[in-house]
């Protein structure tokens, strides 16, 4: 990732700016006229980095989740409740998709697996 640039000339910061006819990444000070040729194209990376309570707020979110699709085929096991939210996924580490269900009451939120 690229770090922040300064202005040999006059020490302000460095604006990424292409060269269309050269086709080259250039940072370029808009104080003075000086600018260089960037040493690495990539000029902004986000990373995103979630905790495990963001993940697992997601999971009890989809329960409430009106376009997913439900079953009262499947009874909760914790607390027997006859309704239940499902999509599928991938697990982490794998490649192949798993079906995932979350019971609809309000109070258990209990996810599993098929």
């Amino acid at each position: 990732m690229s770090t922040m640039k300064f202005c040999r000339e006059c020490n302000n910061i460095l604006y990424p700016r292409e060269d269309r006819d050269e086709k080259i990444l250039l940072y370029a000070c808009r104080n003075c006229d000086h600018q260089e040729v960037a040493d690495n194209n990539c000029v902004y990376r986000n990373e995103v980095h979630h905790s495990v309570a963001e993940r697992t707020q997601v999971l009890q979110d989809v329960a409430t989740d009106p376009t997913l699709p439900r079953t009262k085929a499947v009874t909760c096991t914790v607390c027997n409740h006859p309704e239940a939210v499902f999509f599928q996924a991938t697990s982490r580490g794998e490649e192949v998709m798993t079906l995932f269900f979350v019971c609809c009451n309000p109070n258990c939120g209990h996810r599993w697996r098929d």
